[in-house]
C-alpha cells in the first residue's frame, strides 16, 4: 500500500508492505492509509517492523496496536532477517525474506537515495550497497517507488552512479572549482530546482567521505 505523502523526496509516497501478519514501514500517521493496512491483514497484525526511524516510514507504527521493532543486524522477526545497511541513516536495515529485500530508503524504485552528512554516511552507504550486491535477490521492495525486478542491475547502477558523482566532484575540485553553488553546477547540474537543497547535502556527504580519505585539496573548507 502507498501512503498519500508524495513529495520530491518521498516520490509518489511511502510504500507499506503486509507480509502475512507482519507490517513493514507503516508510514505516516494517516488514518486512511493505516485503515488500508489493517484491512490488508484481516487475521490481525503480529508485529510492525521498521527499516529505519524516519517519520515518513515510522510515524504511524504505534497506531497499529502491535509490537514495533527496528531490528539490529542479524535479528530474525517473523519471516524477516535484518541486514544492517547504514548510509541513508545510521539505523537503516534491509529486511530479507527469501529472495525479497524490503529496502526502506537504502534502494528506491526510481531515482537515487538522499544522504545527509552527520546522520548519513556515503562511505557506509557504498559498503551497504556492495553487501546487498552479494546476495541472491529476486526482487527489491523499496520504501518509495515501484518494485525493482532486477536487483543486481539496480545495485550496480547505484554504485556506478555514486562513483561517477565522486569522479566528477574530484575533477571539479582539481580544476579549481570552489564553493557549494559552483560545485553543484559542475557536478549536480541535472538536479531539478526542488531537489537542489537535497543535492547540496549530498554534495556535503561526498566531501565528508573524500576528507576522511584524504583526497581533497588543502584549501577546500
Amino acid at each position: 500500500m502507498r501512503a498519500g505523502n508524495a513529495s520530491p523526496l518521498t516520490l509518489d509516497g511511502t510504500n507499506t508492505y503486509v507480509v502475512g501478519s507482519w507490517v513493514v514501514d507503516p508510514g505516516p500517521e494517516d488514518p486512511a492509509h493505516l485503515a488500508a493496512v489493517r484491512a490488508a491483514a484481516p487475521d490481525g497484525i503480529e508485529g510492525v517492523v521498521l527499516t529505519h526511524a524516519h517519520a515518513d516510514h515510522a510515524e504511524g507504527a504505534e497506531r497499529l496496536d502491535a509490537p514495533v521493532v527496528l531490528p539490529v543486524d542479524g535479528e530474525r522477526l517473523g519471516p524477516f532477517r535484518a541486514l544492517a545497511t547504514p548510509g541513508h541513516s545510521a539505523d537503516s536495515v534491509c529486511l530479507i525474506a527469501g529472495g525479497a529485500c524490503f529496502s526502506g530508503d537504502t534502494v528506491l524504485g526510481t531515482g537515487s537515495v538522499f544522504i545527509a552528512p552527520g546522520e548519513g554516511s556515503l562511505s557506509a552507504y557504498l559498503d551497504s550497497l556492495r553487501h546487498l550486491r552479494k546476495l541472491e535477490l529476486e526482487v527489491i521492495c523499496p520504501g518509495h517507488g515501484p518494485y525493482v525486478t532486477d536487483p543486481a542491475a539496480k545495485l550496480d547502477e547505484y554504485i556506478a552512479h555514486r562513483l561517477d558523482r565522486e569522479r566528477k566532484l574530484l575533477e571539479a575540485l582539481d580544476a579549481g572549482v570552489r564553493g557549494r553553488d559552483a560545485l553543484l553546477d559542475a557536478v549536480w547540474s541535472d538536479a531539478p530546482p526542488a531537489l537542489r537543497p537535497a543535492a547540496a547535502l549530498t554534495l556535503a556527504a561526498h566531501l565528508e567521505k573524500l576528507v576522511e580519505e584524504g583526497r581533497v585539496p588543502a584549501d577546500v573548507g
